[in-house]
């Protein structure tokens, strides 16, 4: 062993120590330890921060803000509210979701898979009142797992499928892969829907962000625009929409006369603007499930003036506000300011009047609809002190079909090898801020920095260790071990080895250094190499002991909330069942 091998040994042990350890943030340790390897010479300086421009990275970040734009377009709200129930068990929802993912890695990439169906489970478990990392762990699990199926669901597939090409003159077939990944895949997703996320640690009945937050029930009015799918219908008839986005329904304002109990049975026309009380973002799911206008056309199309899309706000009014004591009609917040107030929220006291003509009180708080250009402009003049922001957004619902079809597009061509999946996510982005989907604006903001920090860090000091001999040397070292032994063993012994070799660097990476040295065992032996392929397919691909061996582990770190630590949890014994599992079936279906 050299010494730059050494030390980089002792580098990586040092890490994921300090990464179990748990108390310095995973970022910082993984910064700290690529200037560590350059200080030391065993990372070149010219090549140090070359992680930070690596496909990888660029894809989580990619994910993040396509994510957020499919959120903000209303296509996650459909995909929830058509196929999800929030009141679902834990495991029942995992097996659901798990099965769905699966399915779609398969005939996608599992990244893009993923990016589809994350903001889908953060927002079931909004509404289910559970942490988001509660479900999200066992999601990326399941589709990696579903990735191994076919040739195209994940990157080492097709990495092994052309190095078969090279090597031994033919490629791996689209569906050469399916009867060993479904085996796989059907036992891991049947672990991690039934005992998986039971390990995942954290209050597992806590709710999402912070416990003691009081979240504000506003008074609101929106309005049925003109040829709108209500007319006709009942406003008794729009209770089941009002229960799943979590709204209740108050009564109707028609031509400027409020009408409550009997309004239940009058039936709705255009222009009409229903009364509803509820948290700010249940009102603008309700209002973009059911295609409702924020106010009248006049005040509508001073909304749609704005530039950079609208911002959902809230503020509290005190005592020097402007709007204290008068309406928001009467201080001109509309015109003045091309704000609407879309709800007032007033804890112990009755809101008798129209929103825009009702009397605002010290104390109330206000949730208001402006120009994300001009938000803190609005909050300035009108004297108020805005609360903390929560994330609100304003869904864009009647962009729905143009993101889903810019995304189903990008992940079309890239599936199918007409364009790489970073270039494809980069012009999904780029279309997405164009067409205002993500406001510029907010475009940086769902980019969760600490965890493009750790891969940008770790994928060069990766690349140290292959260009130094480290993964040779390890790769000699497994074909010695195995000489001499059955070809059971050498498999076992390969697929434990490439699987923990995964954890530490990344699948693409350990493909390409394992399926070469699976072929060389293979030759030796007097073997076939398929099975050997086989073994290093589905052990590269299951990498679930830390986040930086798969990009979907790394994508769900932050909107999980998981610590480095918190993943081998779950993952250690459900790459134990991989093994267990995916052995026999390989011999089975590929003998040696």
């Amino acid at each position: 062993m050299t010494t730059d091998q050494t030390i980089l040994f002792a580098l990586f042990g040092a890490v994921f120590a300090l990464l179990l350890w748990g108390r310095i943030r995973y970022d910082i340790v993984a910064f700290a330890a690529l200037l560590t390897g350059v200080v030391l010479g065993v990372v070149p300086v010219e090549g140090a921060f070359d992680g930070f421009g690596h496909p990888a990275v660029l894809i989580v970040a990619l994910v993040l803000i396509v994510s957020a734009g499919l959120v903000r377009s209303g296509a996650v709200m459909v995909i929830t509210r058509t196929l999800v129930d929030s009141s679902r068990r834990v495991g029942a929802h995992v097996a659901v979701m798990g099965g769905i993912g699966g399915i779609l890695s398969a005939f996608m990439n599992n990244v893009a898979a993923l990016a589809l169906l994350m903001p889908v489970d953060v927002a079931t478990a909004r509404k289910a009142g559970r942490r988001a990392g509660v479900t999200l762990m066992p999601l990326s699990f399941a589709t990696i797992l579903g990735g191994m199926i076919t040739l195209i669901g994940t990157p080492p597939n097709i990495i092994i499928a052309g190095i078969r090409q090279d090597q031994l003159g033919a490629s791996f077939a689209m569906f050469d892969f399916a009867p060993v990944g479904l085996v796989v895949a059907a036992a891991g997703l049947a672990f991690v829907a039934l005992v998986g996320w039971r390990l995942i640690p954290g209050d597992k009945g806590a709710s999402e962000g912070d416990a003691g937050e009081q979240v504000s029930h506003y008074v609101a009015e929106l309005t049925l625009p003109k040829d709108s799918k209500l007319e006709g219908r009942k406003l008794m008839d729009l209770q089941a929409e009002a229960d799943e986005s979590g709204v209740n329904v108050l009564g109707l304002v028609r031509e400027g006369r409020r009408l409550f109990g009997p309004a239940r049975h009058v039936k709705l026309r255009a222009k009409d603007s229903l009364v509803l009380e509820a948290p700010a973002d249940a009102l603008d799911e309700f209002r973009a499930a059911l295609d409702l206008d924020f106010a009248d056309g006049k005040r509508m199309t001073l909304l749609e003036a704005a530039d950079q899309g609208l911002s959902l706000i809230e503020v509290v009014v005190t005592e020097d506000s402007r709007i204290n004591g008068k309406s928001s009609s009467a201080i001109g917040l509309a015109w003045r300011q091309r704000t609407v107030l879309m709800g007032i929220s007033r804890r112990g006291r009755r809101i008798t009047d129209r929103l825009r003509r009702e009397r605002i009180r010290t104390g109330d708080i206000l949730l208001l609809l402006t120009p994300t250009e001009t938000a803190d402009d609005t909050v300035s003049w009108l004297g108020a002190l805005p609360l903390a922001d929560r994330g609100l957004a304003v869904t864009a619902h009647r962009k729905i079909w143009l993101a889903v079809g810019l995304f189903g597009a990008a992940v079309a061509a890239a599936s199918f090898g007409l364009i790489d999946l970073t270039v494809a996510l980069g012009l999904v982005v780029v279309a997405f801020a164009l067409s205002k989907i993500v406001p510029l604006r907010d475009l940086y903001d769902h980019v969760e920095w600490p965890v493009v920090v750790l891969l940008g860090s770790m994928i060069p000091l990766g690349a140290a260790l292959e260009s130094s001999g480290g993964t040779k040397l390890i790769a000699d070292s497994l074909t010695t071990l195995t000489n001499g032994q059955p070809g059971w063993v050498a498999l076992l012994v390969l697929m434990v080895v490439t699987m923990t070799m995964s954890d530490v660097l990344n699948n693409t990476a350990t493909a390409i250094v394992a399926a070469p040295v699976g072929i060389e065992m293979a030759r030796t032996l007097g073997a076939s190499p398929d099975p050997f392929l086989m073994a290093v397919a589905v052990a590269a691909s299951c990498a679930f002991l830390t986040p930086i061996g798969h990009k979907n582990n790394t994508l769900i770190l932050g909107p999980g909330g998981y610590r480095f630590g918190d993943y081998w949890r779950m993952g250690l014994p459900l790459e134990i069942l991989v093994i267990a599992v995916g052995l026999p079936a390989i011999l089975l279906f590929w003998p040696l």
